[in-house]
Parts: C-alpha cells; sequence; structure tokens
C-alpha cells in the first residue's frame, strides 16, 4: 500500500511549496480537492479544465518530485435543495470531466443528502420511526439519490473514469456500509467506498468490520483517526453538535493516527485491507484541531510506516 495525502491537509502551503514538502516527508500519491466544501487550495477547476498546457505543466510538476494522484476530490452535497445543490452539482461534474482529462480513475466524494418533499435544507433522518421518517428516506432513495447517481454513473463512463469513491459519513444517505451497497447495487460497479475508519468510529461501527463487509467495493481510502471522549460519550452519547474546536466538551474529536487509535489499531486495519484485496493508497487527512498540519501529517506518516511493516 501506498502512504499518500489528502493535500487539503496542508492547505496554507502554496503547491510550489507542498509537492517537496510531501516529497521530503515519503508520500509518494496525492488527492486534490476541486471545489465544494475544499477550498481547493492547489488546484484551479475551471482554468485546469479549459487549457491543456495547464494541465500538462500540472502534471509535469508533480512527476519532477515523483508523485502521483489517486483521486480528485469534490465533496460536497450535490443534492441540496435549491441553488446551492446546483452549484455542487456542477462542480462534480467538473471534477468527473477533468478526471478524464488527466487520465485520474477515481473521484472521492459523498453521495448527497437532499431534503424531504418541500424541504428546503437537507434532511438526514436517522430512525425508522415515527411512519413518517420512512416515507422521507423513501422518497430521498427513489425520486432523488438513484436518479442522480444513474446519471453520474454515465458522466463517469462517458469521461473514462472508473470508480466513484463515497465517503461513509453522517449527513449524507450513504453513511454505512449497508446504504454504500445500496446504491452500488442500483448504480453499478462505479459506485465505492472511500473508507475512512474516523467517520465510522463516532457513528459506532467497526472499520475493521466494515472492509470485510465491502470487499472489493472499496476504491480508495482515507487515513484518519478518531479519539472518543468516553466521559462525555457516556452522558450525551455520540451524536453531537458541539463546535468541532470545543474538543474538551465533545463526545469525540477528529485527530492525529496514533492519537485515537495506536499503530497496533492500523496495522489490524492496514492487514484487513490486504484480506479484502485492496492494495492502493492510504491517503491522509489531517483534521486535528490540537495540532498543526504539517506535524499532524509528520506523525500519522510515521504511524502508517510503523503499521505497514
Amino acid at each position: 500500500m501506498q502512504i499518500g495525502l489528502v493535500t487539503d491537509s496542508l492547505a496554507h502551503l502554496p503547491l510550489d511549496t507542498l509537492l517537496p514538502t510531501v516529497s521530503e516527508l515519503a508520500i509518494t500519491i496525492v488527492e486534490f480537492g476541486c471545489g465544494n466544501w475544499s477550498p481547493a487550495p492547489h488546484l484551479r477547476l475551471d482554468a485546469m479544465l479549459d487549457s491543456p498546457a495547464m494541465r500538462r505543466e500540472f502534471l509535469a510538476r508533480l512527476q519532477a518530485h515523483d508523485l502521483v494522484i489517486s483521486a480528485l476530490n469534490c465533496s460536497g452535497n450535490p443534492l441540496l435543495p435549491g441553488t446551492a445543490g446546483e452549484e455542487s452539482r456542477a462542480v462534480t461534474s467538473k471534477t468527473i470531466r477533468l478526471a478524464g482529462l488527466m487520465g485520474v480513475r477515481r473521484i472521492v466524494m459523498m453521495s448527497g443528502c437532499p431534503g424531504g418533499p418541500g424541504d428546503v435544507n437537507a434532511n438526514w433522518v436517522t430512525t425508522a420511526w415515527p411512519p413518517e421518517a420512512a416515507r422521507v428516506v423513501d422518497h430521498q432513495w427513489s425520486q432523488q439519490l438513484i436518479p442522480y447517481w444513474l446519471g453520474l454513473a454515465k458522466e463517469a463512463g462517458a469521461a473514462g473514469v472508473e470508480r466513484l469513491c463515497l465517503e461513509l459519513h453522517g449527513q449524507q444517505l450513504v453513511y454505512n456500509v449497508r446504504t454504500l451497497l445500496r446504491l452500488r447495487d442500483a448504480v453499478g460497479d462505479v459506485v465505492g467506498a472511500n473508507l475512512d475508519p474516523s467517520h465510522l468510529f463516532w457513528m459506532g461501527a467497526d472499520p475493521v468490520a466494515a472492509v470485510a463487509a465491502l470487499g472489493e467495493a472499496i476504491g480508495h481510502v482515507h487515513a484518519k483517526d478518531t479519539r472518543i471522549n468516553t466521559t462525555v460519550a457516556a452522558v450525551n452519547g455520540l451524536l453531537d453538535t458541539t463546535p468541532v474546536d470545543q474538543l474538551v466538551d465533545r463526545a469525540w474529536s477528529y485527530v492525529t493516527l496514533g492519537r485515537g487509535h495506536d499503530a497496533s489499531w492500523w496495522r489490524g486495519f492496514t492487514e484487513s485491507l490486504r484480506k479484502a484485496g485492496y492494495d492502493g493508497v492510504l491517503s491522509i487527512e489531517h483534521e486535528d484541531q490540537s495540532l498543526s498540519p504539517l506535524e499532524g501529517v509528520r506523525e500519522s506518516v510515521a504511524v502508517l510506516q510503523q503499521a505497514l511493516r
């Protein structure tokens, strides 16, 4: 497996500084944000779509540092009601087109979460009761999610993109193994998982069990950790809207690799990926509020190097 990086993790570095820094960290493969929830600090989506010369120059700069692209990332909510959803869908389609033009075969994104009938905001339903909850979920899947994704699969095929890798994330219709496989059954094998164990931790799932259940549906992996604040979680549970910078008061927080689960856990996780047939990238995503980005990425690389020995 290769150690990679979501380059938004070092968003403060300009591209000319980012590339040698990444190379010096023994990272060989990178994932670029293209817009939506990413500020896209290193890649200008519209300009690169319009300029073959800019695309060639961008790839040449990566090659000069022995780097390749694992995926382009356009995570956002393409099913959000109103103009925000339209804008997100446009960025998603542009990202797929750019990936095809650059020979990138994977897109990392999220499924989207629409509203229910007549809603103006996203509506993530997490229970089967009362009865209207089930009716909202059925409407979201049959009338919005599946039709959109059938169209997106055609866009990916036309562009030469082989896999749309979905983050299993809260506030999305696809948020666990069951919902990922449901969408994959409806749309086809172009739908895969971008497996990020940090999300599964706070939703109460076991990432190793998820790996076994997903198998060949895993198309990309993020390396990010979560620390559970057991004192808070014991009282309030894991569903938590406390601001992410209030670390002491939250039930859980994203942390640098090793600060939630040690290297032995990550070794077991990578071994489970190998058993499932995955031998791709482990793309580090730094979202630790308590540590500087560069220090966090450096620690994460060290943990993965130990885990992969």
